[in-house]
């Protein structure tokens, strides 16, 4: 009987992170598996988003300088102190909604925080990870 619940709750996660793909993130994991990148995960996609590089100004940055740790939080950015809303799919339902958009993003801030555009591998990773905030 324990098995069957733990089971029954595993089963219940699962349904729920995949809940939040949407069909632009569909098309997208199909775009980077066609472009060569398989076996996304979410831990590299993690590793990459809280991985820190040296700025232009000399200071250390990661995603998180902008969007930061709590992705169910606003975020600010670090140049403009404009206002991100949270990234987390849970709390804001129109992320990751535009397959358009979402390649925008990642071309401006993967130049902007690692000053080159990010590789199929990584942004399916990152796209990963962030689906299941």
């Amino acid at each position: 009987m324990k098995w069957h619940k733990l089971l029954l709750a595993l089963g219940m996660l699962a349904a729920a992170s995949a809940a939040l793909a949407t069909p632009a993130t569909d098309e997208l994991f199909a775009r980077y598996k066609s472009a060569g990148a398989a076996g996304f995960d979410a831990e590299r996609g993690s590793k990459n988003w809280n991985r820190e590089v040296q700025g232009e100004a000399g200071e250390m940055v990661s995603c998180t300088a902008c969007h930061g740790k709590d992705l169910g939080k606003e975020g600010r950015h670090r140049k403009t102190d404009k206002v991100i809303k949270p990234m987390a799919p849970s709390v804001n339902k129109e992320r990751y909604t535009d397959a358009k958009k979402i390649e925008k993003w990642f071309k401006r801030n993967c130049n902007d925080v690692w000053s080159r555009e990010c590789t199929a591998q990584e942004k399916g990773d990152l796209l990963k990870f962030l689906l299941g905030q």
